[in-house]
């Protein structure tokens, strides 16, 4: 008989734990991969969106695309009813800023927001960019169709919105195409300067780059793998003497790869593998590839928290190269390489996630943890509006991924028994009412 009860009361734990939302079910299903297709073509038929291009033009060159991007945002935002604010977010980059401008040049970047029902002021962003190049970076009149990098990130900026846009979230969302980022991130950190001035307050950035090739240079073809790079830690603290006490504290309290652009990454490895599990995320621990750089490190400089989504194999053949043939290789980043339903399947991982971010409640500020020389831990933490109960999270100090998980409904402190601290990493996430969890936040504060 105990054998049935307890085979009964883990089947019911199994069905909890397993509770999902439809509604992110049928976001999967809503984009449209013809649609992407259709956005693609667009972007890669304006020839060239370098950053330094003609923005007189109506057919060719950075200003034709950015028009058309803006009027892509109007016109989803008609058909919800003017939910969507656009605008054009602009900077002056003078000549000389770096090698890569050789005249005065005005960054814009195509702005458009969904305004949170609940949390106006609390952001959740996707970004794509919107200019391409060839391979001298200076060169801004061939042509440079950037259909992988990054229409296809661009084109499913603008496809999230269509589908995100038919419903309501407590969280605003933003939908953003930035400029200048081959030139030098120079849309992101004008975008990040005007979110710091208008004190937005970030959830997290998802900058897609690269989102649409699955047949690698090393010879994989793989359509089902995809990369989330993410920084430890926020370099946004200047303060030295802050920055040795964070230092301090992570030496012996642990944190070193905990920051918030990590939780985000987290979050997203979370959601895809519940909603779409067919999907292989690959956690990647540092900022971007090697000694590179992408349009969320200017994000995570000023302190938010950012990651890059991409695709797990690239094609250097088809990056940054002019359009020519060499010994029977033909380069040029164009149309005909890049794979729409893969595209799709990644433009959904960002919807899902930023559906889920939006309607989530915020998460803790304020985490304490202690059980030093105990046999158990304890854990506290701040009341959050909203929320109907928190889940405690901890996992192996190798583990890249929180592994195990209890649910506390209404309080705000608990021990957990027999979990000795010493042993494992620790984290805690608000859940409302419909089961949608905040991103993870690492403990603050050390209880005595």
């Amino acid at each position: 008989m105990k054998i049935a009860i307890s085979s009964v009361f883990l089947m019911v734990s199994i069905l909890l734990g397993a509770q999902t939302d439809q509604n992110i079910y049928d976001i999967i299903d809503a984009v449209s991969e013809e649609r992407l297709k259709k956005d693609v073509q667009t972007l890669v038929d304006f020839g060239t969106r370098h950053t330094l291009s003609d923005t007189i033009s109506n057919t060719r060159g950075i200003g034709a695309a950015r028009r058309w991007i803006k009027s892509e945002f109007e016109t989803i935002s008609k058909d919800c009813n003017d939910c969507l604010e656009v605008f054009y977010q602009k900077d002056l980059v003078k000549k000389g800023e770096n090698q890569r401008i050789v005249k005065d040049v005005m960054v814009v970047n195509v702005v458009a927001i969904q305004r949170g029902t609940k949390y106006p002021n609390r952001y959740i962003i996707m970004s794509g960019d919107i200019d391409s190049r060839v391979s001298d970076p200076n060169d801004f009149t061939s042509d440079a169709p950037g259909a992988n990098d990054n229409a296809t990130g661009m084109a499913g900026a603008i496809e999230a919105a269509r589908v995100l846009s038919k419903y309501k979230f407590e969280s605003s969302i933003i939908y953003v195409g930035l400029s200048g980022e081959e030139q030098g991130l120079f849309g992101g950190q004008g975008l990040a300067k005007y979110a710091k001035e208008h004190h937005w307050d970030i959830i997290g950035v998802l900058n897609n780059d690269m989102i649409g090739n699955i047949s690698g240079v090393d010879g994989v073809i793989d359509n089902r793998t995809f990369r989330i790079f993410s920084e430890p830690i926020t370099t946004s603290e200047t303060d030295p003497e802050t920055l040795a006490k964070q230092a301090r504290a992570r030496r012996f309290y642990g944190g070193e790869v905990d920051g918030i652009s990590r939780q985000l990454a987290r979050f997203v490895y979370k959601t895809t593998k519940t909603y779409m599990p067919e999907m292989n995320p690959m956690l990647v621990y540092r900022l971007d590839r090697f000694g590179r750089g992408g349009h969320h490190r200017p994000f995570n400089d000023a302190g938010f928290a950012g990651i890059r989504i991409m695709e797990a194999h690239e094609n250097y053949t088809q990056q940054h190269q002019d359009i020519r043939t060499e010994n029977g290789i033909a380069y040029g980043d164009t149309f005909e390489h890049v794979n729409f339903p893969y595209c799709k399947k990644l433009t959904a991982v960002n919807a899902i996630t930023m559906a889920s971010l939006a309607s989530a409640p915020p998460s803790p500020t304020e985490f304490s943890i202690g059980g030093i020389v105990e046999a158990s831990a304890k854990l506290q933490w701040n009341n959050v509006e909203g929320a109907k109960g928190y889940k405690i999270y901890w996992r192996d100090t190798t583990s890249p991924t929180w592994d195990h998980s209890r649910y506390v409904e209404g309080a705000t402190e608990f021990t957990l028994d027999g979990i000795v601290i010493d042993n494992f990493f620790f984290g805690v996430a608000a859940v409302n009412a419909n089961g949608h969890e905040s991103v993870v936040v690492f403990p603050n504060k050390i209880l005595r």
